[in-house]
């Protein structure tokens, strides 16, 4: 394999795995406004639970 066509090779990959570009992004999430309810939406806010005693929370 020539150096010509392993810079080819090299190039070909890199093409391939490279992340496709989202410029559109934004609109796409500007597209829903107002934003969609979820169907179990019933409004309600869920209520703070807190650790029981001697219980900690850690990444």
């Amino acid at each position: 394999m020539s150096e010509v066509e392993y810079d080819l090779l090299l190039e070909a990959v890199q093409t391939a795995i490279a992340p496709a570009p989202e410029d559109n992004f934004v609109v796409q999430i500007q597209g829903f406004y107002p934003w969609p309810r979820a169907a179990n939406d019933n409004g309600a806010s869920w209520p703070l639970v807190p650790f029981p005693e001697g219980w900690y929370a850690a990444c």
